[in-house]
């Protein structure tokens, strides 16, 4: 059985399960639906929080600099995004310590978890180099 460094989670469903069972989770990403519906907000247990806007399919530095500054901090915190939070996941990945977990859901599938390593850095890296220069051709 591993032990995380820290639990980060993005989206509602997997936030609200992993509070509902008393996982401690440093960092919660939602954006308050589920399956592009409009949910009800749910009580995750955080101290601090932040509002975004990041829309769909885009990743905004305000989000990028939320989820650092978030993570600085020691206490439970999450970031509600007005848009989507989707992408975030990877900026997540990027700038959480070694042997961190990342949960996010994967719609009629379950739940991913993603072991941060400097190899999952680093390919996160490289596909947001892709992505970038995608969106600026």
């Amino acid at each position: 059985m591993e032990n995380p460094a820290i639990i980060i989670a993005v989206g509602d469903t997997v936030s609200e399960n992993l509070a509902k069972n008393h996982i401690l989770v440093r960092l919660s990403i939602i954006d308050n639906k589920c399956m592009r519906k409009n949910v009800q907000p749910k009580p995750l247990g955080t101290e601090k929080t932040f509002h975004v806007r990041n829309p769909q399919g885009t990743i905004t530095e305000e989000a990028i600099a939320a989820i650092q500054e978030a993570l600085q901090g020691s206490q439970p915190t999450k970031i509600v995004v007005e848009g989507e939070e989707d992408l975030l996941t990877l900026i997540a990945i990027m700038n959480a310590p070694q042997d961190s977990f990342v949960l996010y859901g994967q719609p009629h599938e379950g739940i991913v978890v993603v072991k941060v390593t400097q190899d999952k850095k680093t390919e996160i890296s490289e596909l947001l180099k892709a992505m970038k220069k995608r969106s600026k051709n």
